[in-house]
């Protein structure tokens, strides 16, 4: 069983930036692939980044790519997502989520275990 908690959302003005970090607990965290999501009212869950266990693999969104750097610390059993020139549509609730299968990492579905989340808010 694997603890993830997620901290560092708040409000940020366009084109600002932030630092998220998702703290693991109970499990082996580094055989565990680990990846970013969002969500907004209504919509569903939404892919954002994946890193591999070692951190040699990442895989980002195309609504994100080279904004976002996804990385890991698999010393202090962390990973991170750092969002730079932030806009008021990347404002969600934002995931981290723990996999131990890196084929079809983009989809919700095969992570094993999730976070609580952390708010997000871009403003214009």
């Amino acid at each position: 069983q694997v603890q993830l908690v997620e901290s560092g959302g708040g409000l940020v003005q366009a084109g600002g930036s932030l630092r998220l970090s998702c703290a693991a607990s109970g499990g082996s965290f580094s055989s565990y692939h680990m990846g970013w999501f969002r969500q907004t009212p209504g919509k569903e869950r939404e892919f954002v980044a994946v890193i591999s266990t070692t951190g040699n693999n990442k895989y980002y969104a195309d609504s994100v790519k080279g904004r976002f750097t996804i990385s890991r610390d698999n010393a202090k059993n962390a990973v991170y997502l750092q969002m730079d020139s932030l806009k008021p549509e990347d404002t969600a609730v934002y995931y981290c989520a723990a996999r131990r299968i890196w084929r079809a990492s983009t989809d919700s579905a095969g992570y094993n275990y999730w976070g609580q989340g952390t708010q997000v808010t871009v403003s214009s």
